[in-house]
């Protein structure tokens, strides 16, 4: 194939000039910070026979640095397949684990794409022992690395289903090698024929379709019948068998072939397996639930499509004028799973329960927009002029006439597509605006900033004088120097920002004494009203201290409905009763129930010792129709009431000394060459008070096997590395592993727990001990209760 590239693939992140990485900030540090969303065809019309059409890719372009795993885990399950890039030289990375881990929970199917590899130290060997051992995917090696004479410069790569080759100038052309060329080399055409053996072979262990003709016809099996076979086992086997391929994005070696597999291998959403969703209490498919709609209406005589509508997630919400002239507002992204889209459609969103109309409707290429009429099912697109959408909510798209009519059936309006799960903070900084006009600019900029982001929190102070102060938190350094960057190029905010420090959170010690009861009856909007509500906390692990008055609570009875939430390390248990026999209340539960949540919600926000957060909670609250709820027109009091009722609580158990302080502590992960590990430990431990948990060797970054043992599904078998094909580095000798040769270093991974205050800004303390010759990880394990003198110093 000689196809050239579009345009924008010859763009690269070492450049700083790859459209998908289109914030000033990513171009600097060429990482990718922000996912983008990109549509194109595939393969180029011209290349394509008389009749055929190009295929359609939604492309989303994912941030690969551990403080922005939100922005990976919200895209990730509206994809319908994802191609993994690993680096050829550090391999299977701890990032890429967990990501796989979350790829695996939403059964995406996955193509490996190994990178790098003109690079010293890269090993294609070695990749595909990592996928083995640290991901237990059984590698599918579809394509082997092309090498010049001597096996030092990498030059292409060699296709062993269809036994061609494809060599890159440094010009970048693409010229093919044909099946006559690579036989003129023996070595090279017994490995192409020994990687096509074992990857029959690996298939027809998973394809009894395959088997047949395995039986039929040997391994001399047809091109269609293999790539047939591979897009079959890739949609029935859940991540364990994954397609590997081999290039170098920098030079453009690889990508084209890999765009064709992509077409070739990944389902399209048609084919795509069912999305779960949930409705209430209950967890169920989306197919199941538009299939019992229809039914009904066709029954009711109600057409099902005024009902039903469509159906959208919301992955990703974006503000940044400059980069979308003409739109306004907020840009939404979506991905429509059942119905289409139309422009000015009506719309209801079932996490927030309210209508928002769309103005526009658009199909983006990074900082490229075009609008369009609709979005078909499957798609992927923006949305200009929704309010209040947020990242992570579910849209039912509505036909026009039926906003006159109310949301969606009672039994499909709270019907949501897999809600984001956003961990806890561990970091913040401390915001101050200058002047009036400034302090309401930056609150405006930090409410559009954590749509955009929902790992992001921000709490304005709410002591005397501290109107214009804030306090911004997030999941890490890197995040929240993304989130000052922003604020001051994209908002343009004219605040001065605290360095980055730890989120401390608070949590009681006993539950607290009894139910404690609260009334609020103020105006509140205008509108006087009143609600009351009853709560009680106690710690999230102390199952057997609960009192008997929650303990009562747990089960439904007559009359009462439980609605259970939960958010940043909390539980919130919501208890309505005074239902009556049939359970229907004079007001909307789901609603209701929402409403004393966001109180409580809002109550742990700030917690009554110094000011930071709960964490470790249950909080139960009880909500009487007979003598709780003041009427309609009364949201903003039932929000009020149960903020009221969980600060009483915590203000009691505060007066009682029984409100601790817990700090984060990090799962650290170390990849450094063994000259450096045993000062790295000694830091860890000494220094830092951390905890070395494990010190084990990863990988050789120029060849020759792993010794890995971690795997990214815990439930299943490790797989065997003695049955797995991986076809040697032309350049690795047997050679012993401290002697000194090329792009050959023994690297040691170190497996430590330690608090993140001794880690903020490590990276640079390892890059002096290590030379930069080190990658690092962490993620939040658990909080510690911090006790002793630092206690007394908090």
């Amino acid at each position: 194939m000689s196809a050239s590239l579009p345009t924008w693939m010859h763009l690269d992140v070492d450049h700083g000039d790859t459209i998908t990485d289109f914030l000033p900030m990513e171009r600097a540090r060429g990482i990718t910070i922000q996912s983008a969303a990109i549509s194109f065809n595939w393969p180029p019309t011209q290349h394509l026979p008389k009749g055929q059409n190009p295929k359609t890719i939604n492309l989303i372009d994912t941030p690969g640095h551990q403080d922005f795993r939100f922005e990976v885990d919200r895209c990730l399950p509206v994809l319908d397949g994802a191609v993994c890039i690993i680096d050829a030289v550090k391999g299977v990375e701890a990032h890429t684990e967990r990501v796989w881990a979350s790829a695996q929970q939403y059964s995406i199917p996955r193509l490996v794409f190994i990178n790098k590899l003109d690079r010293d130290g890269a090993s294609f060997h070695r990749s595909i022992v990592d996928i083995a051992s640290r991901l237990n995917a059984w590698p599918l090696v579809c394509q082997l690395p092309l090498w010049n004479k001597t096996g030092e410069e990498f030059q292409g790569v060699v296709d062993v289903i269809e036994r061609r080759g494809m060599r890159w100038a440094a010009s970048g052309v693409c010229s093919l090698v044909k099946e006559e060329t690579l036989r003129a080399t023996p070595a090279l055409w017994d490995e192409v024929e020994k990687a096509r053996i074992n990857l029959i072979e690996r298939l027809c262990e998973d394809d009894d379709e395959l088997v047949e003709a395995f039986a039929e016809r040997g391994t001399d099996l047809p091109v269609p019948l293999i790539k047939t076979s591979i897009r079959r086992v890739l949609r029935h086997t859940n991540g364990s068998v994954v397609p590997v391929f081999a290039g170098s994005s920098l030079r453009n070696i690889g990508v084209e072939p890999l765009l064709d597999a992509i077409v070739d291998y990944l389902p399209s959403p048609e084919q795509a397996p069912d999305v779960q969703v949930r409705i209430g209490k209950e967890t169920k498919m989306l197919g199941d639930v538009l299939d019992k709609t229809a039914a009904t209406s066709a029954t009711t005589g109600m057409a099902a499509s005024s009902k039903t509508g469509a159906l959208a997630s919301v992955f990703k919400v974006v503000n940044d004028p400059s980069l979308f002239p003409g739109t306004q507002g907020m840009l939404t992204f979506v991905r429509v799973y059942h119905g289409s889209l139309h422009k000015n459609s009506q719309v209801w969103n079932a996490n927030l329960a309210k209508f928002e109309r769309p103005f526009h409707i658009a199909q983006v290429s990074a900082a490229k927009i075009g609008e369009i009429p609709y979005l078909a099912p499957g798609q992927i697109g923006a949305v200009t002029g929704l309010k209040s959408a947020r990242t992570g909510d579910t849209l039912h798209i509505l036909p026009s006439h039926h906003s006159r009519h109310g949301p969606p059936l009672a039994s499909l309006r709270t019907m949501t597509i897999r809600p984001p799960d956003v961990g806890p903070a561990v970091a913040f900084v401390s915001v101050e605006a200058y002047g009036v006009v400034e302090t309401k600019r930056l609150a405006e900029a930090l409410e559009k900033l954590a749509r955009e982001d929902p790992s992001l929190r921000w709490s304005r102070g709410d002591e005397a004088g501290s109107e214009d102060t804030f306090v911004l938190s997030g999941m890490g350094q890197l995040h929240l120097d993304v989130a000052i960057d922003r604020l001051r190029t994209a908002y343009q905010v004219n605040a001065s920002f605290s360095d980055v420090q730890v989120d401390y959170k608070e949590c009681i010690t006993v539950p607290t004494t009894g139910p404690h009861r609260f009334v609020y009856d103020r105006v509140v909007a205008n509108k006087s009203g009143m609600a009351a509500c009853t709560a009680e906390i106690e710690q999230l692990d102390a199952e057997a201290q609960m009192s008997p008055a929650t303990r009562d609570l747990l089960p439904d009875g007559e009359g009462q409905s439980t609605y259970t939430f939960e958010r940043d390390g909390n539980v919130f248990i919501v208890r309505l009763t005074g239902g009556g026999e049939s359970t229907e209340f004079a007001f909307d539960s789901e609603i209701v129930s929402r409403q004393l949540f966001n109180g409580a919600y809002g109550a742990l926000a700030r917690g009554p010792r110094r000011g930071s957060p709960l964490h470790g909670c249950r909080v139960s609250i009880v909500f009487d129709a007979e003598t709780d709820y003041g009427g309609s027109g009364t949201d903003g009091h039932i929000v009020n009431a149960a903020l009221g009722a969980v600060r009483a609580a915590l203000r009691e158990t505060h007066g009682k000394g029984q409100v601790a302080v817990l700090e984060p502590v990090m799962n650290v992960r170390i990849a450094c060459p063994d000259d450096s590990a045993g000062a790295i430990q000694r830091d860890i431990t000494g220094a830092r008070g951390g905890v070395v948990l494990e010190v084990r060797e990863t990988s050789l970054a120029g060849g020759g096997g792993s010794a890995s043992t971690s795997t990214a599904v815990p439930g299943d078998a490790p797989i065997d590395l003695d049955q797995v094909y991986a076809p040697p580095d032309p350049y690795v000798s047997v050679q012993s592993l401290r002697e000194e040769k090329r792009g050959v270093t023994r690297l040691l991974e170190i497996v430590a727990t330690v608090p993140l205050k001794e880690m903020l800004a490590y990276d640079s303390r390892l890059r002096s001990m290590t030379g930069g010759r080190h990658s690092f990880t962490m993620e939040l394990g658990r909080f510690e209760r911090v006790t002793g003198s630092r206690d007394k110093d908090l």
